[in-house]
């Protein structure tokens, strides 16, 4: 077997097993983060939740760059239950932020304020851009630009352009 032939399989290969460990790593990291005191919605189901209402739980800016179509920002800092009071406790609601962290802080304070249908979408916006699908701006149109949040934070988005404040 020629040299570059044999490079070009060890990179491929070496690529397909960083990956996997890079995959199972992010997971690790969720489930570390996470207590699962907000039950989890994959992206999958997401997309079959049309009826969803979707609450974006990062700062402004984040939210600024994209978002989920048709989310709404609510906040992680600033959150109060001031912002969903136009919602009936029944509503489906999945929250969302970065990787899931601060959705399940804000998931937690519906559930105690008697919102009884609150979801948090596993591994959040990283997640849904990683498997590839579409984020929006402000203007509601398509972008690539996702917020990683901080340099730190960014190596788990492995799609779009990143972006830090």
């Amino acid at each position: 077997m020629n040299v570059l032939l044999t490079t070009g399989l060890l990179a491929l290969l070496s690529a397909s097993v960083f990956g996997q460990i890079k995959s199972r790593s992010y997971k690790a990291m969720i489930d570390a983060l996470n207590a699962e005191t907000v039950p989890y919605v994959s992206c999958a189901q997401l997309k079959t939740m049309p009826q969803a209402i979707l609450l974006d739980t990062r700062q402004r800016p984040e939210y600024d760059v994209s978002h989920l179509p048709g989310a709404r920002w609510v906040g992680y800092d600033e959150f109060d239950l001031t912002r969903v009071k136009d919602l009936p406790k029944t509503t489906p609601i999945v929250v969302y932020c970065s990787v899931g962290y601060r959705s399940e802080k804000v998931g937690e304070k519906l559930l105690s304020a008697g919102y009884k249908n609150v979801s948090n979408l596993y591994g959040s916006l990283f997640e849904w851009i990683n498997q590839g699908n579409a984020v929006v701006g402000t203007d509601g149109k398509p972008t690539n630009r996702v917020h990683g949040y901080s340099r730190f934070w960014g190596v788990w988005l492995t799609r779009g352009e990143k972006v830090f404040d």
